[in-house]
C-alpha cells in the first residue's frame, strides 16, 4: 500500500520483472548440483555401476573441483554431460529442466560435422575399409583396403584416440558399442578437414590418399552389401525391407522397431514367408518400441504355442516357422536388442554378428537436480533379466552364436561376408544349438 492506495503492476512491469527474476538461473549454485547427481546416482543405479565394474567414487570426484570454476548454465550442461558419459549408460543423457527456459545446447563455432564417405570395420584385428561412396570413392579408396595409417598415427592408436575422445562426452554401454560407433559416425569431421590415410589392398602395396570432407552421411545402415531388390514394408520407409537372397532364402532387414513392428513384419513374410529358410538381419537398429510377445508369434506356426520357459504364440496373418538366422552387430542398440535376442536367448533361432549388440537395453530414471536447470535420465537396472545367465542385456548385450566378421576378400568383391554365413547355416542349420526345431511345430519347407 502507498498512501492508502493498491499498487498495481501493469503488463510491462510485470514483463520487466520476469526480465529480472529470468537471470537467477545462472547464480544456481552448480557444485551443489554436481554434488547431488554424484550422490543421487550412487543411490539409485549402484546395482548398474557394480556390474560395470565403474568405481564411481573415483571417476566422479574430478567433477566436484570442475563445478567450482563453473560460471554459466551452458558451462553446467557441458560438464554434467561429461559427468553421465561415465556412466558407461547408452541412453543417458542430460535433460532440460524447467528452469532453463530457451537454453540451448551451445553452438559449434565450426559447424556442423560430416560424413568422408566411406565407414570402416574391424578384421582379425585389423581395420577395414566396409564401404565407400562420395569424398572417400572420388579419390580412389575401395571396400575391402586395410586402413593401415590415419593422420599419421597407426590405425589402431587413432582408433583409440578417436574412442577416447568420443567417450568424454558421450556415454557408451560396452566396448563394442564404442567400436561400431567410432567407426561409423564417429569418422564425422568439419567440412574442408583433410585426412592422410595410407592404405592397402590385399596382396598389394600400401598407397596413399588425403581425404577432404565434404558432404555425405556418417549415419550407419546395416549391411554392408544387402541383396538387390529389397521391397519397403511401408512405402517411402526403410523401418522394414524385405526380398530374396542370391539363394532364394527370405530376407528381412529390421533397420528400427517402430510401435507397428508385428505388423510391418506381416507385410514381408506374405511375400517371403514360404522361404526354406530365413534371414532376420538387426544390424544397424536404432531400437524404438514394440510388443515383444506379438513380434515372436508371427515366427510360430498358426495355432501353435513356443515355450522357451516364456510362452510365445502364433500370431498374424502369416507366421513364419521355419529356421531362422539372425544377424547382429555393435550398432544394433536398446529394442533392437531385445528383438534379436528373442532369437538367442529365448532360442527361436541362432545368432551371428560380428560382435555382441551394444548393450543398452534398460529400465530409466529421472534425476532432477535442486536447481531445476537439469535432469539426468539414467539406466538404473537391465532389461531382459532372463538373458546372458540372468545378467540381462545392459552392459553386455546379445552374444553371438557365432562371431562372424567381414572377409576383406569379400569386401573387395562387394559381397557381404554376414548374409553369405547365414545362407551357409541355413542350407546345414545348427539344430543342435537352438531349441526351436521346426519339425516339433508342425513346420513343413
Amino acid at each position: 500500500m502507498a498512501g492508502g492506495r493498491r499498487v498495481g503492476l501493469g503488463a510491462r512491469a510485470c514483463a520487466a520483472l520476469l526480465l529480472l527474476a529470468a537471470p537467477r538461473a545462472a547464480q544456481a549454485d552448480y557444485v551443489a548440483d554436481v554434488r547431488f547427481a554424484i550422490e543421487e546416482v550412487e543411490k539409485q543405479c549402484g546395482t548398474l555401476l557394480a556390474s560395470k565394474k565403474i568405481d564411481w567414487k573415483k571417476v566422479s570426484a574430478p567433477f566436484l573441483a570442475e563445478a567450482e570454476a563453473v560460471r554459466t548454465p551452458e558451462e553446467h550442461w557441458r560438464l554434467l554431460t561429461r559427468l553421465v558419459a561415465r556412466l558407461q549408460d547408452g541412453h543417458a543423457e542430460v535433460q532440460k529442466g524447467p528452469a532453463a527456459g530457451e537454453l540451448q545446447w551451445p553452438a559449434d563455432p565450426k559447424g556442423e560435422k560430416t560424413g568422408p564417405g566411406m565407414f570402416w570395420c574391424r578384421s582379425d584385428g585389423k581395420l577395414y575399409v566396409k564401404n565407400v561412396w562420395n569424398d572417400a570413392e572420388r579419390i580412389g579408396i575401395q571396400p575391402g583396403m586395410e586402413v593401415v595409417e590415419v593422420g599419421g598415427l597407426p590405425a589402431a592408436k587413432w582408433l583409440d584416440q578417436r574412442i577416447a575422445e568420443l567417450a568424454d562426452t558421450i556415454s557408451f554401454s560396452t566396448p563394442q558399442h564404442a567400436l561400431f560407433f567410432a567407426t561409423h559416425w564417429g569418422l564425422a569431421d568439419y567440412p574442408g578437414t583433410k585426412l592422410p590415410l595410407v592404405l592397402k589392398k590385399a596382396k598389394g602395396k600400401k598407397t596413399e590418399r588425403e581425404l577432404t570432407y565434404g558432404r555425405s552421411s556418417s549415419v550407419a545402415w546395416g549391411p554392408a552389401y544387402p541383396p538387390s531388390g529389397l521391397k519397403a514394408a511401408r512405402e517411402g520407409k526403410d523401418d522394414v525391407t524385405y526380398g530374396f537372397t542370391e539363394k532364394k532364402y527370405g530376407y528381412i532387414h529390421l533397420r528400427r522397431c517402430p510401435g507397428d513392428l508385428p505388423e510391418l513384419v506381416d507385410v514381408a513374410l506374405a511375400e517371403v514367408g514360404e522361404a526354406r529358410g530365413l534371414i532376420l538381419d538387426f544390424r544397424a537398429n536404432g531400437g524404438g518400441g514394440f510388443d515383444h510377445d506379438a513380434f515372436l508369434g508371427r515366427f510360430v506356426p498358426s495355432g501353435k504355442v513356443f515355450s522357451s520357459g516364456h510362452e510365445f504364440a502364433s500370431a498374424g496373418p502369416n507366421p513364419y516357422g521355419g529356421p531362422v538366422v539372425a544377424i547382429v552387430d555393435g550398432n544394433t542398440r536398446s529394442a533392437g536388442e531385445t528383438a534379436a535376442g528373442l532369437f538367442k536367448d529365448d532360442g527361436r533361432g541362432y545368432v551371428i554378428g560380428e560382435s555382441p549388440t551394444a548393450g543398452m537395453s534398460s529400465q530409466k530414471t529421472t534425476i532432477e537436480l535442486p536447481s531445476k536447470l537439469f535432469a539426468l535420465y539414467v539406466s538404473t537396472a537391465s532389461n531382459k533379466g532372463r538373458y546372458n545367465d540372468g545378467k540381462g542385456l545392459e552392459g553386455v548385450g546379445v552374444i553371438p552364436h557365432r562371431i562372424v566378421e567381414y572377409d576383406p576378400a569379400d569386401l573387395d568383391e562387394k559381397i557381404d561376408t554376414l548374409i553369405v554365413a547365414a545362407e551357409q547355416l541355413l542350407a546345414k542349420f545348427p539344430q543342435k544349438d537352438v531349441r526351436y526345431d521346426p519339425r516339433d511345430h508342425g513346420w513343413k519347407p
